[in-house]
C-alpha cells in the first residue's frame, strides 16, 4: 500500500501571505499612532484654551475671540470657502 506523504509544508505562498499581512499591520499601527498623537495635541490645545477662558472670566476680562477651526472643506473663519 502506497500512502500519500504528509511531509508537505505551507510553502512559499503562505510565507508571502504572512509577510504581506505583517507589513500591512505595521503600516496600520504606524498610521494609528500618528492619528492618536494629533488627537492628543488637539485635546491639549482645547483644554489650555478653556483654562485661559476660565481664568479670564474669573478676573472679569473678556478673552480674545478665537478663530473657529477650519472644517474638512477648508472653510475660513467666516464660514465661506477660501477665495470668496
Amino acid at each position: 500500500m502506497d500512502t500519500p506523504s504528509t511531509d508537505i509544508g505551507p510553502g512559499l505562498g503562505a510565507f508571502v501571505a504572512f509577510f504581506a499581512l505583517a507589513v500591512i499591520l505595521w503600516f496600520l499601527v504606524r498610521n494609528m499612532n500618528a492619528r492618536m498623537r494629533r488627537m492628543g495635541y488637539a485635546e491639549r490645545e482645547r483644554v489650555e484654551r478653556l483654562e485661559a477662558e476660565h481664568r479670564a472670566a474669573q478676573e472679569g476680562e473678556r478673552p480674545p475671540p478665537a478663530a473657529p477651526p477650519a472644517g474638512p472643506e477648508g472653510d475660513g473663519p467666516d464660514g465661506d470657502p477660501p477665495g470668496r
